[in-house]
């Protein structure tokens, strides 16, 4: 079977088909999804059923009022989330055009980076190109991925992506993790520190899935331990800092963030190796975006002026 044509199927779609689509990913139900962007529900449903004839396939099963979509459903919403970004990127890129601006980057980094690669070729790119606007957002891999496939973001430091068809990826390094604790924790007096003294204390992690928190599940498990009871968790790396300083509580923190508390005396690190490391990260953008010449000056930076292919 020969595949559709281009054009065709471009002078069929309309954006706000595209949006619907969007929606109802979000909204799990059509009636939702038309509150959302703003339509009733009948012209919601004769968009969709227009949407899926354009392409030849159906987008979703429906069970009952929710739609779930199916293979073909998840190949769509991959191609318009990264049609969405470029249209952002486009509205941005005019804005600064009309604004006589000399150009703006958004970035963003998960923790683990930001006080190293980021901050360094963020300075880098400062000195270089002193009316540069920038805009950094600091985050967990997940939601720093969704920002990038929305367009909200030009490049995003953080973890290997899975679906790596859809990103080039660049990797800056691994990195071992280390406990932490409060800078006068009984246990850093320890000198021969076993798994069954962190067992028995309390513990705030990141919530499941998570990097850091596969990393400690798997030293559980490697230990054939259960997690304690009474567990506090948090995404956010403030919080779990100011836990671990004002309690006897544990914690789990990339090095290099560690590091730089435990230098000025802010936190512990225990003397214990976890077995685990944590999945190397690196700069990642998408490949159906070709980045902006203040994100490539970025990246050129971030990776010390190595030659990049885009």
């Amino acid at each position: 079977m020969q595949p559709r044509a281009t054009s065709p199927i471009l002078n069929r779609l309309r954006l706000r088909q595209i949006a619907l689509l969007l929606a109802i990913t979000r909204a799990g139900t059509l009636g939702a999804a038309a509150r959302e962007i703003g339509v009733t529900q009948p012209a919601a449903t004769k968009m969709l059923g227009e949407l899926e004839h354009a392409l030849g396939q159906r987008l979703f099963e429906r069970t009952g009022r929710v739609l779930v979509l199916n293979a073909a459903g998840e190949r769509a919403l991959l191609a318009f989330r990264g049609m969405r970004g470029t249209l952002e990127l486009l509205l941005r890129d005019l804005h600064e055009l009309a604004e006589g601006t000399v150009g703006k980057i958004a970035v963003g980094s998960i923790m683990a980076a930001s006080p190293t690669y980021l901050t360094g070729a963020l300075a880098d790119l400062k000195n270089r190109f002193p009316g540069l606007a920038a805009s950094i957002e600091v985050g967990t891999n997940d939601r720093l991925m969704a920002l990038l496939d929305d367009g909200a973001l030009d490049v995003v430091i953080g973890r290997a992506p899975a679906a790596a068809g859809e990103y080039r990826f660049q990797p800056l390094a691994d990195e071992a993790p280390v406990v932490i604790c409060a800078p006068a924790h009984p246990l850093l007096a320890v000198r021969r520190l076993t798994f069954a003294h962190l067992h028995d204390c309390s513990w705030v992690l990141q919530p499941a899935g998570n990097p850091l928190r596969d990393v400690v599940n798997r030293e559980f498990e490697a230990q054939r331990a259960a997690l304690p009871d009474g567990l506090l968790e948090t995404a956010s790396t403030m919080i779990t800092i100011h836990l671990v300083v004002r309690t006897r509580m544990l914690a789990v923190l990339p090095e290099s963030v560690a590091s730089g508390f435990a230098e000025h005396g802010m936190l512990g690190m225990l003397r214990y190796r976890m077995r685990s490391r944590l999945t190397s990260y690196g700069s990642i953008v998408r490949t159906d975006r070709p980045p902006s010449p203040p994100a490539r000056q970025f990246l050129r930076l971030l990776h010390h002026d190595a030659v990049m292919a885009w």
